[in-house]
C-alpha cells in the first residue's frame, strides 16, 4: 500500500509538530501496520493451536494497540514486519526460545518507492505464552518479556520514522523505548542489560539518544526527507543533499567509534546507495561516500567497490 502525497504530508506534518510539542498531541488511530510471520520449523510434535494463537495475539497486539498520542490515518500508518523464529518450545512452563527480526520501512514522497529504515536482527527473543493469553502492555509496569520487546521495537520503528520526516523528530518516543529497555532490566531475560555488548536492545537505543550519535539522527532526516523525498525534484540537488548526510554519518562514527548503528545503517542502506551513486554523480561524491562507508563496514566492500564505477 503506498501512501498519497496527501497522507505523506500530513504524517510529515505530524512528526514536524510531534517534535516540538508531542504532549499536546491528541489521541487518533494506531500507528503501526505489522506484519508477524513465525517460523517453527525447529519445533516438531507440537500442537499448532499455541503457534496460529501466538500469531494471531502477537498482530492484533502490534496493530490495534495505540502506542503515542499522535494522529494517523489508515493510509498514514508505518508498514513493518516482525518475522520470529521458534527454536524451542516447552509445554510444561510455557516457555519460548528464539529471535527476532524487525523491519520497518517509509514512502518516498512522490514515488512508488519505499526505503527500508530499520532492519534488525535480535537473537535474544525469549518470552512465555499460553494459547488464550491476552496481551497487554503498561509502560509503568513492565512485567511480560514478550510485550516489552515488541513495545521497545513498536515505539523504535515509530520513533526513527519520525527521524525521518523532522529534524529529531522522535526524541519523545524514542525516550518512550529507552524506558522500556530500562524498566526490563530487571525481568531476567538476554537483551536488556546495560553495557552488555554494542547490540543488544539496551545498546542500540542508548545510542540514538546519546548526545554525541545526533548527528546520526540528524543524518537520518537529511538523507531521507533532504534526499531521496527530493529525487523526483531535482536528482543532482537531492544527491548532494545525500552526500551531506553520509559526511554526518562520519561525523556520528567518529564520535563514538564502537557504536553498531552506522554498520547497521549501511547494511542497510547498501543497495539504495549503489543504486544512487552508480554511474551518477561526480567522481568527488563517489570517492567521499566510498572512503566513508568503507571505513565504517567494510565487509560490504562488495557493494561499495560499485560505488566507484
Amino acid at each position: 500500500m503506498h501512501q498519497s502525497p496527501h497522507a505523506f504530508i500530513q504524517r510529515l506534518k505530524a512528526a514536524a509538530f510531534a517534535a516540538c510539542c508531542f504532549a499536546a498531541l491528541p489521541a487518533g488511530a494506531q500507528e503501526l501496520n505489522a506484519r508477524v510471520t513465525l517460523n517453527r520449523q525447529q519445533i516438531s510434535n507440537t500442537t499448532e493451536a499455541v503457534f496460529e494463537a501466538l500469531q494471531n495475539s502477537l498482530t492484533a497486539f502490534i496493530n490495534e494497540q495505540q502506542w503515542t498520542g499522535m494522529q494517523y490515518e489508515e493510509e498514514e500508518r508505518i508498514n513493518c514486519t516482525f518475522s520470529i523464529t521458534l527454536k524451542t518450545y516447552s509445554e510444561t512452563d510455557n516457555s519460548f526460545t528464539g529471535s527476532i527480526q524487525v523491519q520497518s520501512t517509509r514512502p518516498v514522497y512522490n514515488s512508488n518507492y519505499t526505503t527500508t529504515v530499520f532492519n534488525f536482527q535480535d537473537e535474544n527473543f525469549n518470552f512465555n505464552f499460553q494459547q488464550f493469553d491476552q496481551l497487554e502492555f503498561r509502560p509503568e509496569q513492565v512485567d511480560n518479556n514478550l510485550t516489552a520487546v515488541i513495545a521497545y521495537y513498536a515505539y523504535l520503528i515509530i520513533g526513527l520514522d519520525m527521524d525521518t520526516m523532522a529534524p529529531l523528530g522522535g526524541t519523545d518516543v524514542l525516550q518512550m523505548a529507552m524506558d522500556v529497555a530500562n524498566n526490563s532490566q530487571n525481568l531476567g531475560y538476554p537483551g536488556w542489560k546495560a553495557f552488555e555488548d554494542d547490540r543488544n536492545r539496551f545498546a542500540i537505543i542508548n545510542d540514538y539518544l546519546d548526545g554525541a550519535m545526533e548527528p546520526f539522527r540528524r543524518m537520518e532526516y537529511e538523507y531521507h526527507r533532504q534526499g531521496l523525498d527530493r529525487m523526483t525534484e531535482n536528482t543532482d540537488t537531492a544527491r548532494a543533499a545525500i552526500t551531506a548526510s553520509i559526511e554526518l554519518l562520519k561525523q556520528a562514527r567518529d564520535q563514538k567509534t564502537m557504536s553498531a548503528l552506522p554498520v547497521i545503517f549501511t547494511d542497510i542502506k547498501r543497495d539504495e546507495l549503489v543504486s544512487i551513486y552508480s554511474g551518477h554523480g561526480t567522481s568527488d561524491e563517489r570517492e567521499k561516500v566510498y572512503d566513508i562507508v568503507f571505513a565504517i563496514n567494510a565487509s560490504q566492500s562488495n557493494y561499495w567497490e560499485k560505488l566507484r564505477k
